[in-house]
């Protein structure tokens, strides 16, 4: 018997409310180009949780239900404050189509891999248009319909694609024609302020109201921040997984381990005029400015170190993406007023 989730098993998880910071949650989304596509689960309490007792499901292009065939149980364990990525399991390095090979880049994130085959498990094989949730319980719960809801990634029952450019859910409601793609060729990072998962079917999917959205491949540059090309001339893209594999969030002390080994300050936060200055005690080699709908607006490498950026002057809120010389990778939040 196949889950109908909208009338039984979200019915039950709605009246069992994560608390902050008490259970797991999804802590960044990776929909890439191809195959590339990968979760990050995040633990946020201060005790080691079994993965075993959890399991991925996918509902496609709106559907209200989901069995077996579209899920995949999780293994491992999760460190308390740290995250697992799980990725989709195309290793091949001589697959086509439907089989290309998910990126290097992106495999050596993975802490474990799922889903080889399509006609086993359909769990990790989403697209823009899809829910997908976390799920406390067995495959066989879910089909017997006693699963947990612990979070939940887009809205079940809506599918935003319209068969046209617009594929996935955009900033502007309706979803169908307007706005700006948030959900489809893009990476979501929850924001560092969301302490739990979402536990009922939203009334509206708004991605921006948690996740910070940022393009899943990016153009590679060289140290001078020009685009590299290649043989024919045209400019070479990589991953934009930086983000994966760490995760800023207020439950623990993740994020200020990480703060307090570079011992970073951004200032004037708001700015005036889009210029940021930086202080820090490690050296920091690589800015990457997004904006809310997660267009680039900036970037700059520079081995020697960066103290300062100009953004521009249009007002708004960015995501800003920084790599020091030894490694660390974090974001933080600046205003332009």
């Amino acid at each position: 018997m196949k889950k109908v989730l909208l009338s039984l098993g979200l019915l039950l998880s709605a009246s069992i409310s994560a608390q902050d910071c008490s259970e797991l949650f999804i802590s960044e989304y990776v929909e890439g180009w191809s195959n590339n596509k990968a979760l990050e689960i995040y633990n946020p309490t201060d005790q080691a949780i079994d993965l075993s007792d959890y399991i991925i499901v996918r509902y496609s292009n709106g559907a209200t239900f989901a069995g077996a065939e579209s899920a995949v149980q999780l293994s491992g364990t999760i460190a308390p404050n740290d995250v697992y990525v799980a990725v989709i399991d195309k290793r091949d390095p001589n697959g086509t189509g439907q089989e290309a090979p998910v990126w290097d880049s992106l495999q050596v994130k993975a802490d474990g891999f799922y889903c080889p085959n399509y006609n086993v498990s359909k769990a990790m094989y989403f697209n823009g248009n899809d829910a997908v949730t976390l799920e406390k319980g067995t495959l066989a719960d879910l089909d017997n319909g006693t699963t947990q809801l612990i979070d939940l990634f887009g809205k079940i029952g809506e599918d935003p694609d319209d068969g046209g450019s617009y594929d996935g859910w955009t900033n502007e409601s309706p979803f169908f024609g307007v706005g700006v793609v948030l959900t489809t060729d893009h990476s979501l990072i929850r924001k560092a302020t969301v302490k739990n998962g979402v536990t009922a079917n939203p009334a509206l999917f708004d991605a921006l109201a948690e996740w910070d959205t940022i393009p899943a491949v990016i153009p590679m540059l060289d140290q001078n921040g020009d685009p590299v090309l290649d043989g024919n001339g045209n400019p070479r893209i990589e991953g934009n997984w930086a983000s994966l594999g760490i995760h800023d969030c207020e439950c623990g002390e993740l994020a200020v381990n990480a703060e307090s080994m570079i011992n970073l300050s951004i200032y004037p936060n708001p700015s005036t005029n889009g210029e940021f200055n930086f202080a820090s005690e490690s050296n920091i080699v690589n800015v990457e400015v997004y904006s809310a709908v997660g267009q680039k607006v900036f970037a700059q490498e520079n081995n020697a170190g960066i103290q300062s950026i100009n953004i521009g002057e249009n007002p708004g809120v960015y995501l800003v993406n920084i790599k020091t010389a030894s490694g660390v990778v974090t974001s933080r939040r600046v205003i332009v007023k």
